[in-house]
């Protein structure tokens, strides 16, 4: 997504599921998502998960039963997403989020092949 029609993307909603198990997000531009809590750790921002290069990027392992403890507004921008397993230093921009429902399945997809490889944990 080119970086001028991200800053354009707004949130209208966003909650947590009743198990806590998913981030429902609702964007201006109708676009709407249900996003796992799994795949938000996984994929977590944070440079624990990514690391300071693509070489670093780790892959959580065991993360299927995850839930969202607390959401802590970041400026008008974004998210910081606590999680049951205590990680806690991911910042997940509106475009971002926009983008992980946009490419849900192929990040779950790409996250089991990197699983099935051995990736680093």
């Amino acid at each position: 997504m080119a970086e001028q029609e991200s800053t354009k993307i707004w949130p209208i909603e966003v909650r947590c599921s009743e198990a806590r198990d998913k981030l429902a997000i609702r964007f201006d531009n109708g676009d709407e998502f249900s996003l796992s809590a799994e795949l938000l750790r996984i994929e977590s921002p944070s440079a624990e998960v990514q690391g300071h290069a693509a070489a670093q990027k780790k892959t959580p392992r065991n993360k299927e039963n995850v839930t969202i403890a607390e959401m802590i507004p970041v400026g008008n921008y974004a998210v910081r997403l606590v999680f049951s397993d205590g990680h806690d230093t991911g910042i997940f921009s509106w475009a971002l989020l926009h983008d992980f429902g946009n490419n849900a399945e192929n990040l779950m997809a790409a996250y089991r092949q990197r699983v099935a490889e051995g990736a680093p944990e």
